[in-house]
């Protein structure tokens, strides 16, 4: 939804992280219409907005959501009806909107609908990219089998949203031009098994060489870009192989991984929280197979080392969670543990703002502090740094200049 049409205001006073990883730097900035009008000091609009002693950054972005999805307690998704994840929804985008995140990527679950109700301005919420289904083979990441012959589908396939199980490469043709025609804006693959899959090691690579090599190219074809799941080393190295854009959580990520994300330019989506969550819900009575618990329990510091060499080699890295592995509105928590891995505070900011706009292919629009981008923008009290205490310390939210926190 756009700003007010002529609408003319001021954030004057405070200090401004850019986005771009400088240290902040005192200035006004001046919206209109919606979208920055200029950045500069000495700014004046009829309407000022006090930001003395505050910073104001970029809106956030977070790569990595699911706001379909509420918790991973099997038992509770048995018992919800199908329709209420819709319903359940609107209070998941409320709540990521109120940490300061303006725009996310949804990573599966959430259809052309529901995009469509923000972005119309039905219900509030971060503007958003969305992959719709998760592909995966039969017995990997996305097929929820169970032994007794129950499947638990966090995400039942219905007219907006296609089947997410693929086996070879006429099904994963079909299945991509499927998502294209229902509305993704990129495509999801699982290239290693998961966490939270009870029935596959995150450790193994998923999809075979010529079904990941149909997939590209018919996401080409189409124009969207492709982000992977990919735990496992074998299952990075196939994905990045074969032309990926994103490599999405990295736990098991070696130098030769590194070195091959490095020099063909693929981010890397880190969701270092996501692990913790499983073992939050699961300390709190969620109904979780403990094989889940144990591999959650396994990845923690292995997941936390891989990500700091990747930094440390130059990876790009963008910010994202998993949100609804966890509580929605937890989100920022991924910064500290980011910080905790080894990127610089700065670093880690940039990779919620510019890089993560850069990872979406939206950051003319949103992701910095400048002239002609939307006016997405977050007033923090205190040290902007301050990462455990940065959701407490947000004193407003702007989202095309329109201020909806």
């Amino acid at each position: 939804m756009n700003g007010d049409v002529g609408r003319r205001f001021v954030l004057a006073g405070g200090d401004v992280f850019d986005g771009t990883g400088a240290p902040p730097e005192r200035a006004d900035v001046l919206v209109q219409d919606g979208r920055i009008a200029a950045v500069g000091t000495g700014l004046d609009a009829d309407e000022v907005v006090d930001a003395t002693g505050a910073t104001i950054l970029p809106g956030m972005i977070d790569c990595h959501v699911h706001v379909m999805l509420s918790g991973v307690d099997v038992m509770a998704h048995l018992n919800q009806p199908f329709s209420y994840a819709f319903y359940a929804a609107i209070a998941n985008l409320r709540a990521i909107l109120d940490c300061g995140i303006t725009t996310v990527r949804d990573a599966g679950g959430a259809d052309l609908g529901v995009k469509q109700a923000v972005a119309d301005g039905l219900i509030d919420g971060p503007r958003m990219c969305t992959a719709i289904s998760i592909l995966g083979q039969t017995g990997g990441h996305t097929d929820e089998w169970h032994p007794s012959g129950v499947t638990t589908d966090f995400f039942v396939p219905h007219p907006g949203r296609p089947e997410a199980v693929v086996d070879g490469p006429e099904q994963m043709r079909l299945r991509v031009r499927e998502l294209v025609r229902a509305g993704a804006d990129v495509i999801k693959i699982c290239t290693s098994g998961g966490v939270v899959s009870p029935r596959d090691d995150p450790r193994r690579a998923q999809l075979s060489p010529d079904e990941l090599a149909v997939c590209l190219a018919e996401a080409a074809a189409a124009g969207v870009p492709v982000m992977a799941h990919a735990q496992g080393a074998p299952g990075i190295k196939n994905a990045v192989r074969a032309g990926v854009r994103s490599i999405e959580h990295g736990i098991f990520l070696d130098d030769e991984a590194i070195d091959m994300m490095l020099a063909a330019g693929t981010f890397l989506v880190p969701t270092l929280v996501a692990p913790h969550w499983v073992l939050d819900a699961a300390a709190a009575g969620a109904a979780i197979p403990d094989v889940v618990v144990d591999k959650a329990r396994m990845v923690v510091e292995v997941h936390r080392d891989a990500i700091g060499r990747a930094a440390a080699a130059g990876v790009r890295i963008a910010f994202g969670t998993d949100s609804g592995v966890g509580p929605h509105g937890d989100n920022l928590r991924e910064l500290e543990l980011m910080r905790q891995a080894g990127l610089a505070p700065a670093a880690v900011l940039r990779a919620a703002t510019s890089t993560a706009a850069e990872l979406l292919g939206v950051d003319a629009d949103v992701g910095t502090v400048e002239p002609g981008r939307r006016a997405d923008l977050v007033l923090v009290g205190g040290d902007p740094f301050d990462f455990p205490a940065l959701r407490t310390n947000i004193q407003a939210v702007f989202k095309d200049g329109r201020r909806v926190g």
